[in-house]
């Protein structure tokens, strides 16, 4: 059974950086893609930035140039480096990862952003 195990969550002030952390519990090269989706309160979940296996990355228009996605193979982690952070980034944000032949998705159990104005 795949384990996604998030860290790095918390409380900052607008402007501020986070830095989010999922560590799989096998290979990150077993799944197609990695990375993280938010809900926020009231609304749907969307997703945030995604990382394929071949290193590709892609982002949500929202946070197009404020936040990073990458990775440490040799740790089976992803990493969301978020930048200049908005009230309106507030969220909870979950890591999922995407088996590679099947496409199952598992899930992190989620990890509170809150960036106060």
């Amino acid at each position: 059974q795949v384990q996604l195990v998030e860290s790095g969550g918390g409380l900052v002030q607008a402007g501020g950086s986070l830095r989010l952390s999922c560590a799989a519990s096998g290979s990150i090269f077993s799944f197609s893609n990695m990375g993280w989706y938010r809900q926020a309160i009231g609304k749907q979940r969307e997703l945030v930035a995604r990382i394929f296996s071949g290193g590709t990355t892609g982002y949500a228009d929202s946070v197009k140039g404020r936040f990073t996605i990458s990775r440490d193979s040799a740790k089976n982690t992803v990493f969301l480096q978020m930048n200049s952070l908005k009230p309106e980034d507030t969220a909870v944000y979950y890591c999922y990862a995407t088996r590679s032949g099947d496409y199952v998705n598992y899930w992190g159990q989620g990890t509170q952003v809150t960036v106060s104005s």
